[in-house]
Parts: structure tokens; sequence; C-alpha cells
């Protein structure tokens, strides 16, 4: 054998896992020949050499597969988000396997049963029951598969600088009060950094009327527009049962999926809520039990 071929074997396809780990600087030239070398030796696939040779974990081949296979995804060591954004940062783990689930779910019973529906609103009767949580990590596992997708904040309720913003460590931004106050466009939402396809409107400024910011046609019309651009729009929004911004936003979207907290969410509470919903044309396409 040539001395030379081992070096220079793992980079000869810059898609291979050898190429991609030497590229980012998880494997060296150096490493990546003694990994060729115990392949061919064992007749072993590229990341079982490297895993019992010790210079690579099964981190490290999870990451080069999704880099071959296009599926974006973030190191621990990057810390362009929040760690609870559980799919940009841990997709195989039991809750990235989850939310996966869920978004299999809904493209069943409502994104893939009709072209012209691209909107959902996420909604929950009370606070902090996993609705920013949860629209956030939608919208990643949806960019993630390929589809453009838009996540907005409109929870106009919350104080600057939270929500999704905080999620995804945002600059600031007009946001969404701005643009239904017509001071710009969707434009200002803002592209993920690592997720390719991925957008974030966020809330914005708290306006002193929110619910009638809500209601205006403005916001009719930023979805229409987005429905054009993006494939699938997640909406967050605020408690529904303190406010009636969910059920407009909802109404708007045409679809919602209701999130719970497991010994938390009140269940008469929860059952009065859907019932607006429904009054109100909001299909309710699914719930989701958040055990956290």
């Amino acid at each position: 054998m040539n001395d030379s071929t081992p070096s220079t074997a793992p980079t000869s396809s810059s898609n291979s896992i050898g190429s991609i780990l030497v590229a980012t600087g998880r494997l060296s030239q150096e490493d990546a020949a003694r990994v060729l070398e115990r392949q061919q030796k064992d007749r072993v696939p590229f990341g079982e050499a490297a895993i019992a040779l010790r210079v690579l974990t099964k981190e490290d081949i999870d990451f080069a597969l999704s880099k071959q296979f296009d599926y974006s995804y973030l190191s621990d060591s990057d810390n362009t988000l929040s760690p609870e954004l559980v799919a940009a940062y841990k997709p195989f783990s039991r809750v990235g396997e989850n939310l996966r689930a869920v978004r299999s779910q809904l493209m069943l019973r409502w994104f893939n049963t009709d072209p012209d529906r691209k909107v959902l609103a996420v909604v929950s009767p009370g606070k902090k029951e996993g609705r920013s949580f949860l629209a956030g990590n939608l919208a990643v596992v949806f960019a993630q598969q390929g589809e453009r997708t838009l996540l907005i904040d409109a929870d106009l309720r919350s104080a600057a600088g939270g929500g999704q913003q905080k999620l995804f460590r945002l600059g600031k931004s007009v946001g969404l009060s701005g643009v239904l106050a017509g001071r710009a466009g969707l434009e200002v939402a803002q592209l993920v950094p690592g997720l390719p396809g991925l957008a974030v409107l966020p809330a914005g400024a708290v306006p002193p009327n929110p619910q009638e910011l809500l209601g205006r046609p403005a916001f009719g019309a930023l979805l229409r527009i987005a429905s054009e651009r993006f494939d699938v729009i997640i909406i967050d929004t605020p408690a529904g049962a303190d406010f009636a911004d969910a059920e407009i936003v909802a109404a708007r979207a045409g679809a919602a999926v209701l999130v719970a907290r497991q010994n938390q969410t009140k269940l008469p509470q929860t059952a009065e809520f859907a019932r607006r919903l429904q009054d109100g044309g909001v299909a309710l396409v699914g719930s989701v039990l958040n055990e956290s």
C-alpha cells in the first residue's frame, strides 16, 4: 500500500465522513489515516473504526452523518441559541424524537391535507405551560425536514427580549408589533445561523394595544405574504385564559395545537378554552402534554 493513501483517502470526497470531520476540526489528518488503516484491516465502517480507536465519539459520527444527509443541528459547544431548543442541539435525544413525532402528526393532520394550509398556532390556557418551547422546537424540526419555516412570536404581552427572541438570541428588531403598526415588513424576520430555512419574527416592543393590533387586517395580510414565501408558519401566542389574543391568532391561522403541562394545567380551564377555539372555527389538530 502506498504510504500516502491513508492520509488522502478520507478526504478524497468532500462529503465523506472523514473529510467532513477533518474540515470541521474534529479529526486530524493523521488520525484520519489511522482510522482508514483500521477500517481496511477490520473491514468495518469508518465511524466504527474511529470509535474503536477512540479518536471520535458517537456524537462526532452523528454530526458528520447530519452533514452528509443535509440535516442541520448545532454542536454542544455552539452557544448561538438557547439550550432549550433541544431539537437544535440534541435532535437524537428522546425529546428530539418526540418532537419529530409531533411534526409527523401535524403534517398528516394539517399541513399535507391542503396546499393552502401553512399556518399553525401553538396555544395553551395558562402561563408557563410550554408554548414557546414547543413553538420554537417545532420550527426547528420543520426546518430540519427541509421546509422553509417562519416562526412568529405573537405574544405581544411579554417584555421585550423574552419569548422567541430569548430562545433564538436574536438582535433587536421592530418585530411583529412594528410590522402590524406599519413600521416595517416581513424583511425584519431574522434568519437563524446554522439552521438553513428557518426565520424568526420576534414579538418586538410591547404595544399599548396588542389585541387591536392582532385584530387588524395587517395581520392577515402578513400571513398571506408569508405563505407565499414559506412552507410552514408556526405562531407562538400568550396564555389563552388571560387574553383573547390567542383566539384571534388561532382564528387567523385556521388551526392550533394545544399545549398542557403535567400536574399544572387545569382540565376544566383547558376544556373551556378548547370550546371557545372551536366555536371560533379553529381546527384543533392535536394536543401535546409537556411533562417537564
